[in-house]
């Protein structure tokens, strides 16, 4: 057992001092994640600044029609917001293929962005791992390896970022809001999360004390439409294989607005800039799909164990794809 002590912020400023000062310490709101790690003995801080009770929790209309959404708001109440639904379809549905009813109640939305791998071997503290122990080594590399990403990993880390949330959000453009001790700054979802390369060990951009306290989610254009695909072992509570978070927009049959992110295939979510640069300004059918999808996984490194992958990104992405366009044939009917 190892001590540590537990403190509920009072204001946000404070607890970013606080966190920043101390190299052994980190906020904690809903802990479905951090509980896990401490329970396993693979996070070990020493002070746990709790952010739960701070008024991060409410979802807030922003100029223009967009909706500011606050850090500690429950995933379950997130997925239910009516905005949410009708605007932003695919952050609705990914939250509710993520994770069981009880989960979502419990999980925030910094929290869900923020998560750590499940990676067997970073859940193992018997097995070196680089991200939980830097210059160990990476156990996934030549063990069990049907979870490992396909595009952008090292050599020092092969494992996927778990997040359904963080792809959906990626898909609509969002911007996460943070603060740190030189004050509030803003970074697009898509610049949150990085690569392994050689650091495995850092998940994401932030500098350690930075606090999220809220995600912004953009007007949408007119017309777009956005859904989200995941493709697992069971129907509940399962990490996604494959997941494709889309929203599309044509006229005249021919593509004008597209974006395109994976989940389960990389160390953060995979915005498929070569496969949407193709799309854009084509007529929307099977061939330009695949061919898309085929440009984008160029990049890919598969094994035995993560060969099965390339063939669900290009069928769940077909699928998310045709059903966004099969809607907007429905709408003009």
């Amino acid at each position: 057992m190892r001590e540590l002590t537990h403190e509920f912020a009072t204001d946000a400023a404070s607890a970013v001092a606080t966190v920043t000062a101390d190299p052994d310490a980190c906020y904690v709101a809903g802990g479905s994640n951090l509980v896990d790690h401490l329970k396993l003995g693979i996070a070990t801080p020493s002070r746990l600044v709790d952010v739960g009770r701070l008024p991060l929790d409410t979802i807030t209309d922003l100029p223009g029609g967009g909706l500011r959404v606050g850090s500690t708001v429950r995933n379950s109440d997130l997925a239910a917001h009516p905005v949410v639904r009708e605007r932003y379809a695919a952050v609705s549905r990914a939250l509710l293929a993520g994770a069981s009813g009880q989960i979502r109640n419990q999980a925030t939305t910094a929290g869900n962005l923020l998560q750590r791998t499940r990676c067997v071997y970073f859940q193992d503290a018997t097995t070196p791992c680089n991200k939980r122990e830097p210059g160990s080594g990476c156990s996934a590399l030549e063990g069990y390896g049907r979870y490992n990403a396909v595009l952008g990993q090292s050599s020092a880390c092969v494992a996927t970022h778990p997040s359904d949330l963080a792809v959906a959000l990626a898909a609509v453009d969002a911007v996460v809001v943070v603060l740190g001790a030189d004050g509030e700054r803003r970074v697009p979802l898509g610049e949150l999360h990085r690569l392994p390369d050689d650091e495995p060990e850092r998940d994401t951009t932030l500098a350690h004390g930075e606090l999220v306290t809220a995600v912004e989610l953009p007007p949408q254009p007119d017309g777009i439409r956005s859904t989200y695909v995941k493709t697992r072992d069971r129907a509940s509570y399962a990490f996604a294989l494959v997941s494709v978070a889309a929203a599309l927009r044509t006229e005249q049959g021919r593509v004008t607005d597209v974006r395109i992110v994976w989940g389960g295939v990389a160390h953060r979510p995979w915005r498929a800039d070569v496969a949407e640069r193709a799309l854009v300004g084509e007529p929307l059918g099977g061939a330009a799909i695949r061919a898309a999808v085929d440009a984008e996984l160029e990049a890919a490194r598969t094994t035995d164990e993560t060969a099965y992958k390339l063939p669900l990104v290009r069928r769940a992405t077909a699928l998310a794809l045709t059903q966004l366009s099969t809607r907007d044939e429905e709408a003009l009917a």
